[in-house]
């Protein structure tokens, strides 16, 4: 499968950072057509996005601790096939490196033979308590980035 993204990166810019999750679609996830209710993905991307923060050490409780929020600026869904009930899938992040205070996932759907259902991506930027937007990545997260410019 070829990985299409949402974002462009910069040259010389470290590859793009992914976790997968895997779910079997719920009865109480169907519409009345038996397909996945289309409204069901952010939760999915959601999800995905925890994994992947969480792994990494900046995930929505790393952020918090340090005084940061992270909203969701941008959601974007591409339903490309229907899941329907009882299939098992995979909901693909990928986090993008970029200098800019904020970030940029995207996510891939896949039923299990790897077929793309749906596509996706996120973007959260960074506010203080007060909801003033940052435009610096906080001090925690700085040894993150330097590793990650390295690909370590």
């Amino acid at each position: 499968m070829k990985n299409i993204s949402y974002f462009t990166t910069a040259p010389g810019s470290p590859k793009p950072l992914e976790k997968s999750v895997f779910r079997t679609v719920r009865f109480n996830e169907i519409d009345p057509m038996g397909i996945m209710w289309h409204g069901h993905y952010a939760g999915f991307f959601e999800d995905a996005r925890v994994a992947l923060g969480d792994s990494l050490g900046i995930g929505y409780q790393d952020f918090y601790n340090h005084g940061v929020m992270i909203p969701v600026r941008r959601l974007e869904t591409d339903y490309l096939a229907p899941l329907q009930y009882g299939e098992t899938y995979e909901i693909k992040a990928r986090l993008f490196y970029t200098e800019a205070a904020r970030l940029n996932y995207d996510f891939t759907v896949l039923d299990k033979n790897q077929k793309v259902m749906a596509r996706g991506c996120t973007v959260q930027l960074m506010v203080d308590k007060d909801f003033n937007l940052l435009f610096e990545w906080p001090a925690f997260t700085r040894t993150f980035l330097a590793r990650w410019k390295e690909n370590k």
